[in-house]
């Protein structure tokens, strides 16, 4: 392993939400960054928090990952820079509230894009040089809706399903590298996500108490330095996660509807 103060954590989405905390987890412990989001001046305050704070290089990359050929380009500067990614942090991503029928399919297209594509192939290409090296961690934003049907966020908890099966599957193809490869699987979080998501008045917003986007990324990244396979922050998910394997998927379908309906609440 290198010395610490020469490594670098890449994370996608590092700008807010889970991604930021997960970013200051990293900057706290003496990694350097790599932050990926979409706009340069946000990117540029992150930069200069993480630099004065903590005192570590923040390299900043302007990217849309909802274009195909932005993770490509991504890599490419990496490689540019000669710098090497150490930890691959696959953070963002987005939902689409409401029933697949009746939501634009092109915007759910995209969230495919951004949660699935996107993310493979950023774990593909740095995946390589990890393998090469023998050396590496990589730290995939999942959700526990990847463990259970998700009425009314039906897209966004197939492509969660996805980033956790192909986790799970990674893990085995790599039991015989220094590689870890860890699913960080949250709840709902108190995040922009929801507003994104065009969810800001169902009952999971408005009835339940969210997590802590902090707590959630200190959960992952502990589990990430322990080399856990899997990692279910929460208590109220973690029971929601045993309860994914005893209850029928129709009962977890109903459940989930049940959630993530509109609140009557004002």
């Amino acid at each position: 392993m290198e010395n610490l103060q020469q490594q670098y954590a890449l994370v996608t989405g590092g700008t807010s939400g889970i991604g930021y905390e997960l970013a200051k987890v990293f900057a706290q412990n003496g990694y350097n960054l790599i932050l990926v989001a979409r706009s340069q001046s946000d990117l540029d305050l992150r930069a200069n928090e993480f630099k004065g704070l903590h005192g570590v290089d923040v390299i900043t990359i302007s990217k849309d990952l909802f274009e195909p050929q932005s993770p490509f380009e991504v890599y490419d500067e990496v490689k540019a820079r000669g710098v090497t990614v150490n930890i691959l942090v696959n953070d963002a991503g987005q939902g689409v509230y409401g029933k697949f029928a009746e939501e634009d399919i092109h915007r759910q297209l995209r969230l495919i894009q951004l949660n699935i594509t996107s993310l493979t192939a950023l774990t593909y290409l740095f995946l390589q040089d990890m393998i090469s090296r023998n050396e590496g961690r990589i730290l995939q934003l999942g959700s526990i809706v990847s463990e259970i049907p998700a009425p009314l966020q039906a897209v966004y908890g197939g492509t969660k399903a996805y980033v956790l099966s192909f986790t799970e599957a990674l893990i085995n193809e790599l039991k015989d590298t220094n590689v870890i490869v860890t699913a960080l699987q949250p709840g709902a979080t108190q995040t922009d996500f929801f507003n994104k998501a065009g969810a800001q008045n169902s009952k999971i917003v408005k009835e339940t108490k969210l997590a802590d986007p902090a707590e959630v990324a200190r959960d992952g990244y502990e589990a990430l330095m322990r080399g856990d396979d899997k990692v279910v922050s929460g208590f109220k998910n973690k029971v929601q996660s045993v309860m994914s394997n005893v209850m029928s998927d129709k009962t977890l379908a109903e459940n989930m509807r049940k959630q993530s309906e509109e609140s009557k609440e004002e």
